[in-house]
């Protein structure tokens, strides 16, 4: 025996909006299933291809890069090059390289007129092995307590004197 059939409502919505109006309206047909298929197809077909293509495009600039950065040291090498035929320039580099002095000149070559420094006394090694006990919390919060709450400005703080004018100098 068959049930007897309910009376259907219709659901509606509170506030019913173009987006679910719009919602409502769409339909697929053959033709749209069978477009999106083409669309997903050409998709998988044209990534691989285009990420090869971006792939050469990144390379060929990276090449060109390689190249300019070598005609760059190319360059610099001629222009040390062209500086070497000349005179002077070799002249200059013998004084300061190889301390060259031309006849008639007298070099003076001071090397270290300090007095040696004093060498401390080792102190003899012991066998014992020392702990030194430091409480690096306390130590942390009190510098970060410092920090905080400091009336120094940060200019005194890093050590560089503060800008004065001269009318604050004048009357003192």
């Amino acid at each position: 025996m068959a049930k007897p059939r309910t009376r259907r409502v219709a659901a509606t919505f509170s506030a019913p909006g173009v987006a679910g109006r719009w919602l409502r309206g769409i339909h697929f047909s053959a033709f749209s299933l069978m477009m999106m298929g083409v669309l997903v197809l050409a998709v998988v077909i044209l990534a691989p291809t285009t990420q090869a293509f971006i792939a050469q495009r990144q390379q060929i600039a990276d090449q060109r890069a390689a190249v300019d950065k070598l005609s760059a040291q190319v360059d610099e090498v001629a222009s040390q090059r062209a500086r070497w035929n000349d005179p002077s320039y070799i002249r200059a580099q013998a004084r300061d390289r190889l301390y060259y002095v031309m006849p008639g000149e007298v070099s003076y070559l001071v090397i270290d007129d300090r007095p040696p420094a004093a060498q401390k006394q080792d102190q003899p090694v012991s066998s014992k092995l020392q702990e030194t006990k430091t409480d690096w919390v306390g130590s942390l919060f009190a510098s970060v307590m410092g920090a905080g709450l400091t009336e120094a400005t940060s200019q005194q703080l890093s050590g560089t004197p503060a800008p004065t004018t001269p009318s604050s100098t004048e009357g003192k």
